[in-house]
């Protein structure tokens, strides 16, 4: 079996997952005022100059403090509701034509993300993928954060999840393909045989020129207009215009990598 992985920020859509949620958790009053500036600050730093190793591991350890005690349903279901005003606008159609592209080729597409699993899988969900890699919060008995983490998704130990999955379900990974925008990704671009720089920040750029991967340029961000309960290919219905123009703007990508 063939699979293909796609980090999310910064490649299949254009912002930061977990931060883009920020308004509707304060509206709901699970943040601050202070704490919905510092992300707001957070995520025009991350679209000018994206993120380093520590400015994450910061950014996670903040996060955690910050939701300690914070319920995981009521999260989940913050997030369910807000999909649709948060996520449609901000899609790459490019992603979206990728990701179809493998998926009818018969490959297994996964998100693989270090952003937390309850804004990872319902995201992925509303755009067709329902496989998901990414970070898990500890909780207790009652559902509530602990301020602990399980699983971090991130550099080497998004790639070691990465392949224990592949040995899980028998996954080929010298076959199979994976996408980024972040030098923090190279353990998992290194996985497979086909590894793809997107959007990618300096030091990815530089490797992947090195190794001769392809690099895309993913730009055309689509709105996603009619909400799907339970996506179906994605070049049917709401997706088809924004499948279109993908394949003329992928066309024109494969074009200039020649």
């Amino acid at each position: 079996m063939q699979a293909a992985f796609f980090d999310l920020d910064k490649t299949v859509i254009a912002r930061s997952s977990t931060l883009a949620f920020t308004g509707h958790l304060y509206r709901a009053g699970m943040l601050g005022r202070r704490a919905l500036a510092r992300a707001a600050m957070g995520q025009l730093m991350y679209m000018l100059f994206g993120a380093d190793e520590d400015q994450l591991a910061k950014a996670r350890d903040a996060m955690l403090r910050l939701t300690k005690g914070w319920d995981k349903a009521e999260i989940e279901r913050i997030v369910e509701e807000a999909l649709e005003e948060v996520v449609a606008p901000i899609v790459y159609a490019e992603a979206l034509f990728l990701i179809d592209e493998h998926m009818r080729e018969g490959r297994k597409v996964f998100i693989v993300s270090a952003s937390p699993h309850e804004v990872v899988h319902p995201l992925s969900r509303y755009i067709g993928v329902d496989d998901v890699i990414a970070t898990r919060a500890r909780v207790d008995a009652e559902g509530k954060y602990t301020g602990e983490v399980e699983l971090y998704a991130y550099g080497p130990e998004k790639a070691a999840a990465v392949r224990a999955v592949a040995e899980e379900q028998g996954i080929a990974l010298g076959d199979s393909y994976a996408y980024s925008d972040s030098v923090t990704d190279v353990p998992l671009l290194e996985l497979v045989g086909n590894p793809h720089a997107v959007n990618p920040d300096k030091e990815l750029r530089a490797i992947a020129e090195e190794r001769g991967w392809p690099i895309l340029e993913f730009q055309r961000q689509v709105s996603l207009t009619h909400r799907l309960t339970r996506p179906v290919p994605l070049i049917s219905g709401a997706t088809i215009a924004a499948v279109i123009g993908a394949a003329i703007a992928w066309g024109l990508m494969r074009r200039r990598r020649r």
